[in-house]
């Protein structure tokens, strides 16, 4: 793995320095002996509200890995949230290790620290954990989301963050074909976990052609005989003949080697942190005219979920007539990126960061 400007600074020590440049709140590392937990929780800002993001399990190569990521992640949802118009704050925590550690006492071991903050933060379910994880995290704190639904939560989020990419989708679609139909467009989803299955059902159902591939062989079968979606190889994507990426797995897929493959005309999908560099990389897109939609604005339907589950009284159709707005205002970016003549990644994080300083001059930080 190539290392990054931010993950050289980690490994030099300078993590003061990173924390600085991104502009967080707190990082804090948690460590647990008798569990072997190891866990980081990074909260960038909290003028809206408390910090409200997921809790992702991965086997990290490295420990400076770790921290890039859960600082990225967590700024990723201060701008989520703050665009998708939610009172919240941006955080994430990210637990270091293979994924088969979890037990009971590991994440109960998590809710506790996650309790310490004292409602600062508030996790949900992210890569690798799931709604059972968050059972045992809230037998240690009220701080938590993304409970199943007989426990009176918002269960599996995925449907409705699928849903937003969708239309986030149709709304770059828009932008460049002057139409929001999908119809014969050539789509193709990279990563077909939870969200990129919901995606590949709109897609179909609206009559698109459906590319698909995966690390999982045994879901790529599964996807391909539910929706008749044709199967790729994952070293091909970025080569086919495509109208329309949707990178639906891990983030930074958009990067120098990437763009110059893409023959595609839009970049819509349900991945975070898709651009390896915000600033090189979405002014390569803007120049390459490839219509970017922001991934933290067309993948907030799962924020939006857990979010109405927060508030209380989680009802299903709340979340997704929340998760509708994001048509109107992925477009309402598009423009402003094409009337600035600024990529749209930039575009969204200053509508993002004008609602922040707003709210932020009749209320104080959480």
């Amino acid at each position: 793995m190539v290392e990054t400007k931010t993950e050289e600074k980690v490994r030099e020590g300078s993590i003061y320095g990173q924390i600085t440049s991104l502009g967080h709140e707190q990082l804090v590392i948690c460590y647990d002996e008798p569990t072997g937990l190891k866990a980081l929780i990074g909260i960038h800002n909290t003028v809206l509200g408390p910090a409200l993001g997921g809790t992702r399990m991965w086997n990290y190569a490295s420990e400076a890995e770790a921290i890039t990521d859960v600082l990225r992640l967590s700024r990723g949802m201060t701008f989520k949230a703050a665009i998708s118009g939610l009172n919240l704050g941006g955080g994430k925590a990210v637990i270091i290790g293979d994924p088969k550690l979890k037990n009971e006492a590991f994440m109960r071991r998590f809710g506790r620290f996650v309790e310490s903050l004292n409602g600062k933060y508030i996790t949900a379910e992210d890569v690798n954990t799931k709604t059972s994880d968050m059972e045992f995290i809230r037998m240690e704190t009220k701080h938590v989301t993304g409970l199943p639904e007989y426990k009176g939560g918002g269960g599996d989020p995925s449907p409705v963050t699928a849903y937003g990419t969708y239309l986030g989708m149709k709304a770059a679609a828009k932008k460049a074909y002057g139409t929001d139909s999908l119809e014969g467009k050539k789509v193709a989803v990279q990563g077909i976990g939870q969200v990129g299955k919901f995606l590949v059902n709109h897609l179909v159902q609206e009559g698109a052609i459906v590319y698909i591939t995966d690390i999982f062989e045994d879901r790529l079968k599964a996807v391909a005989a539910d929706t008749g979606a044709t199967v790729v190889d994952p070293a091909m994507i970025y080569d086919i003949d495509m109208d329309i990426y949707a990178p639906c797995a891990l983030g930074a897929t958009v990067n120098d080697n990437t763009i110059s493959r893409l023959k595609c005309q839009v970049i819509a999908g349900g991945a975070n942190n898709q651009l390896l560099d915000e600033e090189k990389h979405g002014q390569l897109l803007l120049e390459k005219g490839i219509i970017f939609a922001p991934d933290f604005l067309i993948n907030a339907g799962g924020l939006i979920n857990v979010y109405t589950e927060f508030q209380g009284g989680y009802k299903r159709e709340t979340a997704y007539g929340q998760a509708e707005k994001i048509y109107d205002t992925c477009l309402a970016i598009l423009n402003k990126s094409e009337a600035d003549r600024i990529p749209s990644q930039q575009a969204a994080i200053e509508m993002a960061w004008n609602r922040i300083e707003a709210v932020g001059k009749v209320k104080l930080s959480y």
